[in-house]
């Protein structure tokens, strides 16, 4: 509409200026037969249009300024703008099928005439000898040509949404080349002046021009194609990526073709998903569609040939296919890297109306593709080696690299009033996974692992695996309460069984949390502490753990026993402590339960938990059991020679059930103290005894051949049931002290006891109840038939000679037993 609205002012000011000029008396209109010749120097200077080159500036450069100049002093006004009009709507009839294009351009040439007759009727007439008429002339000239730019420029920015400074420098730039055209008019004017002779001369200086600028025409086209060959080709060799390797490509690829569109195709292929990236004419950024149609892109990837589809180009049936599409012409050429076929270029629809698709245009392509395609693979490249740097292969997660980095930037960033949580996901039993089903199936497990945590984590969040069984998540948040709220969800979540083959993993996970700013700032300090965390997370009931100070010196501590638990082993410094167990049902001394204790000389007692750490993670954990062991069955000989035949209980880690030499092992020991076997009890944790996996099995049921009992420890504290109990040979469950203590304020603590005490009962387990430390509790267990209780209400742990003081003062012989079999009866 406004392209209209310009062009219906530009015929009001060609009618306003013609009108007083029609009727101009000192103008005569001359023989029929020079308004025909100057018309056809019209139609010759319109149609014609030289490229010139200045420095890096090139512009188009048309002729017509000189019959515009000989018609000013040749012919009348109304000539002039009749023979300017009919050549240049002959010519853009021929361009353009635009209809608004057309008729703004045939009007654009009457107002510059118009305006140019103006100013010779203001102060002409014009003779060709007087230097005042040349002067009036060139006016003229510079007025027409400030007209058609000031036309032009309007409906660029009409249509563009305006034009910038350097914009309008550019554009003014033909206005200088017009003026001299002019000149070159004005002298061609003069020559005929003095002699019609002088036409020869001016043919024969045309003919020579004319062949100079087609040689210079040529070479500046060739010099051009290979200065911007080598632009494209140093421009794509600096894109760090594809996306920008994309970006660079198709907008200098379609600059050089003049096409509407040039676009890329990389198919799918392997880990990459496919690319189809379109650069349009005045459209900033790119499109993720293509005008031309697919077959042709699939046809050039699948044969790696050149498909060129246009009225001077391909056969009948492509015309088309390429028809349908409205799409006037199309190159598509392949992209190689070696001999495979990567992807392909594609340049469509070739600018102007008249303007197609040739095969040299094909050739540039094919010459382009040649150039880049190796470009696009080493992107792919790089990429492809700047995505493992920083994602784990196994889960496609970033790695801990990309989580260091994420850190940096989220703690420099983080707004005020929130804080930047790192939570960590320790899996539990991938150890055990890998030794029984083979690390294939870890390997699944862990990629389970990482789909769920990644599908269930918050928007805006970044899930990494940063360790062998570790994943860590990153994000922002109100304060550490969400992010302990927010670390229980996400672990119940993973807590689903995982299907593999004919079994279901039962995976749990511990979870530890460090915050920015309380925890620090540094990355590598979050990440240590998070890691603190999730290793305190594991010995607690709900498994998850805010980092706090007393982990990192507890964790600094447990690193510097190390050494000293080795020689404290070796010096023989450890003790063996007893804890009572009793029959809550006569109150009878029944036997022990053997602790190791250790006094550092200069940390003090040091706590089981982190020496039995330190043990497991320096492979000192064998010769611990091995003391314990041989003191526990040493004390048990001697009480049965005294007269108190107890039994001992010894805490068995469950990396021991899957030692093939234990068994046999355990066997000498016991016969080496001279022990009978029923009187040894082997403790195990439950998550260690009751696994998805059969591989204790074998060893579970070696030992209970031996004779030795088998007893569940910390049972509720896992996921099995009762039921599963069944299928191992056991004789003993202990319930965890958690829900013991728990049953006297506790229904659901006491419900759950008097469950697991009947169904127990049922399958001919033995029951023994932790953590007794009250007369109530005591009361309970005996009111719903628990066998065996422990704790402090009777007993803490004690070394053998405070054992010994407190069996003379806590017990006496039952008056029911004689001679040397007897029974020891707490006294209340």
């Amino acid at each position: 509409m406004y392209s209209w609205l310009i062009t219906s002012g530009l015929i009001v000011l060609t009618v306003a200026l013609t009108v007083p000029t029609a009727g101009v008396s000192h103008f005569r209109f001359g023989p029929w037969w020079l308004f025909a010749a100057l018309a056809a120097l019209f139609l010759a200077g319109q149609a014609i249009n030289l490229h010139l080159e200045v420095g890096r500036q090139s512009m188009t450069v048309a002729l017509v300024e000189i019959p515009l100049l000989l018609s000013l002093f040749l012919l009348h006004p109304l000539g002039v703008l009749a023979a300017r009009v009919l050549a240049g709507a002959v010519v853009y009839l021929w361009r353009t099928k635009d209809v608004t294009k057309y008729f703004f351009n045939v009007f654009l040439f009457a107002a510059a005439t118009a305006v140019a007759n103006a100013v010779v009727v203001a102060f002409g007439p014009l003779s060709p000898t007087h230097p005042q008429s040349w002067v009036v002339a060139l006016s003229a000239i510079l007025m027409a040509e400030l007209v058609t730019y000031l036309g032009v420029a309007l409906v660029i920015s009409v249509v563009q949404g305006g034009l910038t400074t350097r914009g309008l420098l550019r554009n003014a730039q033909p206005m200088a080349a017009g003026l001299v055209c002019a000149v070159i008019g004005l002298i061609m004017l003069l020559a005929i002046q003095v002699t019609l002779w002088s036409l020869l001369l001016l043919l024969g200086l045309t003919v020579a021009v004319a062949l100079a600028y087609r040689a210079y025409a040529r070479f500046l086209s060739e010099h051009q194609k290979l200065d911007q060959m080598y632009e494209l080709t140093r421009a794509v060799r600096r894109a760090s990526s594809e996306g920008e390797l994309a970006d660079i490509l198709l907008a200098r690829v379609r600059e050089m073709l003049r096409a509407e569109y040039a676009t890329l195709w990389l198919p799918a292929s392997g880990r990459y998903p496919e690319v189809l990236l379109t650069a349009k004419e005045g459209v900033r950024g790119l499109l993720d569609k293509a005008p031309a149609p697919h077959s042709l892109r699939a046809e050039v990837i699948e044969e790696g040939a050149t498909r060129a589809v246009g009225p001077k180009l391909g056969d009948d049936r492509e015309r088309e296919l390429l028809a349908s599409s409205r799409v006037k012409d199309v190159i598509t050429v392949p992209l190689r890297s070696g001999s495979a076929t990567v992807g392909c270029l594609e340049c469509a629809n070739r600018l102007g109306d008249l303007h197609l698709f040739d095969h040299a245009d094909v050739a540039l392509m094919e010459a382009i593709a040649s150039q880049t395609a190796v470009a696009v693979e080493n992107s792919r490249l790089v990429e492809r080696l700047r995505f493992d740097a920083y994602h784990d292969a196994l889960t496609a997660l970033p790695n801990r690299h990309r989580m260091i980095t994420a850190l940096e930037e989220a703690v420099q960033v983080r707004a005020p009033g929130e804080v930047v949580a790192l939570l960590i996901f320790d899996v539990d039993g991938l150890r055990d996974v890998n030794d029984s089903l083979g690390h294939s199936a870890g390997d699944q497990l862990l990629a389970e692992v990482g789909k769920r945590l990644a599908d269930r984590a918050p928007a805006g969040s970044l899930v990494a695996r940063i360790g062998g069984d570790e994943f860590a998540l990153l994000l922002r948040m109100g304060n550490t309460e969400a992010a302990v709220g927010l670390a229980g969800e996400l672990r119940t979540a993973l807590q689903d069984p995982m299907p593999f083959g004919t079994l279901r993993l039962d995976v749990d996970t511990a979870v530890g949390i460090a915050i920015h700013p309380d925890h620090g700032s540094e990355p590598e300090m979050l990440l240590q502490r998070a890691d603190l965390a999730t290793l305190a997370a594991k010995g607690t009931q709900a498994a998850v753990q805010v980092f706090n100070l007393g982990l990192e010196s507890r964790s600094v501590r447990r690193l510097g026993l190390a050494g000293d638990l080795r020689r404290a082993i070796d010096a023989g410094d450890l003790e063996v402590y007893f804890q009572p167990k009793i029959a809550i049902g006569r109150r009878e001394l029944v036997g022990v339960e053997c602790l190791a204790r250790w006094k550092h000389p200069t940390h003090g007692w040091v706590a089981p938990e982190d020496f039995v750490a330190v043990a497991e993670h320096t492979g000192q954990l064998g010769r611990l059991t091995d003391l314990v062991l041989r003191e526990g069955l040493r004390r048990c000989r001697q009480w049965g020679d005294e007269g108190h035949p107890l039994t001992v209980a010894v805490n068995l880690s469950p990396r021991t059930l899957v030692d093939p030499v234990f068994a046999g092992y355990l066997e000498e020991l016991v016969q080496e103290y001279g022990v009978p076997p029923e009187r040894l009890t082997l403790e195990i944790t439950e998550d260690g005894m009751i696994a998805e996996t059969d591989r204790p099995l074998p060893t579970l049921r070696r030992l209970r051949e031996i004779g030795v009992r088998l007893s569940v420890d910390d049972f509720g504290t896992g996921y099995s049931s009762l039921s599963y109990l069944r299928r191992l040979p056991v004789q003993e469950v202990k319930i965890d002290r958690t829900f013991v203590q728990g049953m006297a304020t506790d229904e659901g603590d006491h419900a759950i006891v008097r469950a697991v005490v009947d169904l127990a009962g049922h399958f001919g387990l033995q029951v023994v109840a932790e953590g007794v430390e009250s007369e109530l509790a005591l009361s309970q267990l005996e009111e719903i038939g628990c066998d065996v209780g422990q704790g402090f209400y009777f007993s803490r742990p004690l070394s053998y000679e405070r054992l010994t003081a407190w069996l003379a003062a806590r017990t006496e012989v039952s008056p029911a037993d004689s001679g040397d079999d007897r029974k020891l009866r707490v006294v209340p």
